[in-house]
């Protein structure tokens, strides 16, 4: 009798288990800020955003202490108008585990008047219009890979000559996935405001 190594049938169990895991995380487009590359370099970008309008909240222990769900209370129609607001991405945090969470105000919403946050702790916002420097990296964004994507985009920054809009700079952390999604398959970006805008290279 001939033995057999018993790796395909690995090979296969695997397949089948990225497959099932693949197959939950569903895709779904939300609106995101329009913004404009004007360099770009691996993982690094310059972009030009417009103003958009925010909603904030404090946020403790990477959001342990209900700011997520303060947020999205809010869009859920906990507001003076009642009105039911649409989900966008990223959301963005001052820091990794403490500092500010905000939710991206769709651009409508922003146009017609956005609604009053009847919890205390939400305020309307924005986030500067301007010249922002742009690390784009993967996985589970814990403090330690923050600090690390903060640090290579200030080398990079400071590398291309380029100078922070504000000393020290306060990056911000951009997350793009709900929880569920892999941390291979995740979009985590760090942004530094840049001073002046970047005009784009031909």
């Amino acid at each position: 009798m001939v033995k057999t190594s018993g790796f395909p049938l690995k090979f296969t169990l695997m397949l089948a288990f990225l497959s099932s895991l693949l197959a939950s995380c569903k895709k779904e487009t939300y609106e995101s800020p329009d913004y404009h590359v004007v360099k770009s370099e691996g993982a690094f970008e310059i972009r030009n955003y417009p103003e958009s309008s925010m909603v904030t909240t404090p946020m403790q222990q990477r959001g342990a202490d209900g700011s997520f769900m303060r947020l999205f209370g809010f869009i859920s129609g906990k507001n003076d108008q009642r009105e039911k607001i649409s989900m966008t991405v990223p959301v963005i945090m001052s820091g990794p585990e403490s500092g500010t969470m905000s939710f991206v105000v769709p651009k409508k919403v922003s146009l017609k008047g956005i609604p009053k946050p009847t919890d205390s702790s939400i305020q309307i916002t924005s986030m500067h219009e301007g010249s922002y420097a742009v690390y784009r990296f993967s996985g589970r964004a814990k403090p330690a890979d923050y600090a690390k994507a903060a640090m290579a985009l200030n080398h990079w920054i400071v590398g291309n000559g380029l100078n922070c809009y504000k000393i020290p700079s306060s990056p911000l952390l951009a997350s793009y996935n709900p929880p569920w999604t892999p941390g291979f398959m995740r979009r985590n970006e760090v942004l530094i405001r840049i001073n002046g805008y970047i005009p784009a290279t031909p």
